[in-house]
């Protein structure tokens, strides 16, 4: 196929063997089902109530055992041809399991009467089970399972507050919101009175009694963890179009959980340090917690660890597994580990090792414990050893000095014994022998310092008290040296189709006198050079976006046919390929990131990117609007589902293998939100007001490890505010960070409709606005003097050097 025939012709050419498509086939859809298996979680198992034998009966309680959420909203949504709940998946097993039909008729009518109703699967009531019912029920088996689900999407989060400072807020927006505040009433991380209802009469009826967590990020966990009542929990998530049989092979023993937590579970919602001042204000998020975060926090703040349900990492397995480290060693600034595990159990299974660092406290403060390293092993036969080599840096283990304590501005190893606990969650550790001894401060890279503070006053430090932080000179983020559009105008509106004069097709294709695109990729032609040849004009337009073409529905890159310049279609979405449904093309779901993150896997995450870009490539679409990694800072960002992990580190090394896997296929990885886009209320123009330090070593590392380890195309900057400086504004964080520090090369696209200025963005080192640009406000910014011709070209360039790696 000739370079870029998908973008210019969008051909119907599938990928697969012998003329099939790949897109939603059937081995892309065992591959959606086998990863929800590898990240859902088993919490609770007493008396050994799962796996389910053969021959069970069971009886399904809660609406959501139809009412199954695949995963979460706006971006992450995806078309596909099914969706198979719960009750589904055991129907498939029909010959293991047999459900009470007559109770399971009851929920699927109300499901169904509430959808017609205008409801959205996971936002849907709780109903009342007729005592009759129940009684039947009760006469049929002994075992119950209860499924709880949850949903939550883009522009809205977890608890409800309705957005009135948002100029930009979208009718489904408010819409959500509202009906959320009425389904939950004290927020959707609890439940509700119906639910708690309906679980306490199960509890009463049936002596066994096992639970289905179908949600996308960190719940309340408190009515289960300690209750005898109930004896076995499956953290399911959101487990894409598959995820309801992915759950009934697991309670069935097809296949055996080896998920872990990629987050705490707290024992209750004002347990998490970010929680109090979270809806503070629309204006501002402080984040006075700083870098602790998670985990950091529970480990390592006087009195945390009591607050704990869940500690992070943790997760059951149908067999046992013993370890022992065999070996320690340190050589050329690399830590390795050899760690032996056996499967000491009865059936086949998976074990998660976890290595966590301990820093001494020195001036700075550090957390009790970092995840450093990690691996999984393949799966173990009873009595089955592998030996796993894990290994990181010493330079992994400095923390960022922002204040001066050591030396500023500065990854610093402070003097004093650096310990190391191995085992399989941040609590099932052992402390090792071996430490690695800092004799004096070292400094192990110098920086200089970027997106400080200017309104964030105080932050936590490691005994729980807080420290002031000196403050910057405040920015206006509505600055502009031109007048400033409305709100309306930099909402939702297309690119627009640019024209071109009538052509004669076999004389003159191309605009005359120009050398084409075609030289620039054949080498012929620099990039500079072939820029040198258009108008300020034409610059201009290459920095918007442009219209769809084909299935695309979110824009696209280039589109300058007399240049010979494709245009380049991108698509979201986090979760798999999202098509618009008239199109009448589906694609398939994968499960939610957050499950994807309790795989701590990177093999199958690396097939889960893989396998979509073959999807995005066959659709003639060329850029993936995947992953999104944002931290976990609350359960209340109302968009977790679609990022990974309250953990950096974990985040990174999966997002990274993520983004090879896309772009093994030569699709572009786009990846999302940077930064510090952790709240979804007035996201537009709230202010993540966070330290410098925070920023670096939490929200900011994810993207650096991808960044440095897997050289995504493209990254998409976030909405908000950071400090002061819109995210797509913010030339410390674009240029001096991304591209400065960390050595990256490739094209930053604006989220779709900032409230940024476009002239400022580009300054800024943002290449392209989307999902349209305003060329002729860039022209009239370079005719006042606030933006050169230059400084257009350097951020066309990267356009069209990111159009040049798509085949």
């Amino acid at each position: 196929m000739n370079k870029w025939q998908r973008s210019r012709f969008q051909p119907n050419l599938p990928l697969g063997n012998n003329g099939e498509r790949v897109t939603a086939c059937k081995a892309h859809r065992e591959l959606s089902k086998n990863a929800a298996k590898e990240g859902m979680v088993l919490l609770k198992n007493q008396e050994n109530v799962l796996p389910l034998s053969k021959g069970s009966k069971v009886a399904l309680f809660g609406k959501g055992c139809f009412d199954y959420v695949k995963g979460g909203g706006g971006s992450g949504d995806v078309t596909v041809e099914y969706i198979i709940n719960l009750y589904d998946g055991m129907k498939i097993l029909d010959g293991h399991v047999t459900v009470f039909e007559e109770l399971s008729e009851f929920y699927r009518e109300n499901v169904k009467q509430q959808y017609e109703s205008g409801a959205v699967p996971g936002m849907t009531v709780e109903p009342e089970v007729p005592k009759a019912l129940l009684k039947k029920a009760c006469t049929f088996t002994d075992t119950a399972v209860i499924t709880i689900c949850r949903f939550s999407g883009e522009g809205w989060d977890r608890k409800s507050v309705v957005d009135t400072e948002n100029k930009n807020l979208w009718e489904f927006e408010e819409a959500m919101t509202k009906k959320s505040g009425e389904l939950f009433e004290n927020g959707d991380f609890y439940l509700t009175h119906a639910e708690a209802a309906m679980v306490n009469i199960v509890k009463e009826h049936f002596s066994k009694v096992i639970v289905i967590m179908n949600v996308g990020g960190m719940v309340d966990t408190s009515w289960f963890v300690d209750d005898a009542s109930i004896q076995s929990v499956l953290m399911a998530w959101q487990g894409g179009m598959e995820g309801g049989l992915a759950t009934a092979e697991l309670l069935c023993g097809i296949g055996n959980p080896s998920g872990k937590l990629a987050d705490s579970f707290a024992k209750r919602l004002e347990d998490y340090p970010s929680t109090y001042n979270f809806h503070e204000s629309e204006a501002y998020v402080d984040y006075t917690d700083d870098i602790y975060v998670g985990y950091r926090y529970f480990e390592t703040i006087p009195g945390a660890a009591d607050k704990v349900n869940y500690p992070f990492g943790f997760g059951l397995s149908y067999t046992s597994f013993n370890w022992s480290v065999t070996s320690i060693k340190e050589q050329q600034g690399m830590i390795e580990f050899l760690v032996s595990v056996t499967n000491t159990g009865d059936i086949e299974g998976k074990e998660v090792i976890q290595i966590y660092a301990g820093a001494p406290q020195g001036l700075l403060g550090k957390p009790a414990k970092s995840l450093v390293a990690f691996k999984k092993t393949r799966l173990l036969k009873p009595g089955e050893t592998q030996l796993l080599k894990l290994e990181f840096s010493v330079e992994a283990m400095a923390s960022y000095d922002d204040l001066g304590k050591v030396q500023r501005s500065a990854y610093v190893l402070e003097a004093g014994d650096y310990v190391f606990y191995v085992g399989t969650s941040v609590r099932q550790v052992e402390k090792v022998s071996f430490v690695y001894t800092v004799e004096q401060d070292r400094v192990t890279i110098q920086l200089s310092e970027s997106i400080a503070p200017t309104s964030l006053k105080e932050r936590m430090v490691s005994d729980g008290s807080f420290e002031k932080l000196p403050l910057k000179e405040a920015n206006d983020p509505n600055a502009c040296g031109i007048e400033k559009l409305s709100a309306e105008m930099m909402e939702g509106y297309s690119p627009a189709v640019r024209a071109r004069e009538s052509y004669q097709l076999w004389k003159e294709p191309f605009k005359k006198g120009i050398r084409i695109f075609d030289e620039v990729a054949e080498g012929k032609l620099t990039v500079e050079d072939f820029l040198s040849q258009m108008t300020d004009e034409e610059v201009c337009h290459l920095l918007g976006g442009q219209p769809n073409t084909g299935v695309g529905n979110t824009f696209g890159y280039g589109n300058m046919p007399e240049y010979g310049i494709p245009n380049v279609m991108t698509a979201d979405g986090p979760a798999g390929l999202r098509i618009a449904p008239q199109c009448g093309v589906n694609t398939t779901a994968w499960p939610c990131s957050t499950l994807l993150a309790c795989t701590w896997d990177r093999d199958i995450v690396y097939s889960v990117g893989e396998a979509g870009a073959k999807e995005v490539k066959e659709n003639n679409i060329a850029l993936w609007l995947a992953p999104a990694i944002n931290i976990h800072r609350s359960p209340l960002c109302g968009r977790n589902f679609e990022y990974y992990s309250e953990d950096p580190f974990l985040t990174g090394k999966l997002a990274a293998a993520m983004v090879n896997g896309i772009q093994s296929q030569h699709i572009g990885a786009t990846v999302k939100h940077f930064a510090l886009n952790n709240k979804e209320t007035n996201r537009k123009n709230s202010d993540s007001r966070v330290s410098e330090r925070a920023a670096r070593e939490i929200y900011l590392k994810a993207f650096e490890i991808v960044a440095k380890e897997a050289d995504p195309w493209s990254i998409m900057t976030s909405y908000n505010i950071i400090n002061g400086h819109r995210a797509s504004e913010n030339k410390e964080l674009l240029e001096d960070i991304l591209r400065g520090e960390w050595g990256w090369k490739g094209m930053v696209t604006t989220d779709w409709w900032t409230c940024g200025e476009h002239y400022k963005e580009v300054k800024a080192g943002n290449d392209v606005k989307m999902g349209c640009g305003y060329p002729q406000r860039l022209l009239q910014a370079k005719e006042l003097g606030f933006i050169s011709r230059e400084e257009l070209e350097i951020c066309a360039k990267r356009i069209l050097e990111l159009i040049l790696k798509i085949d």
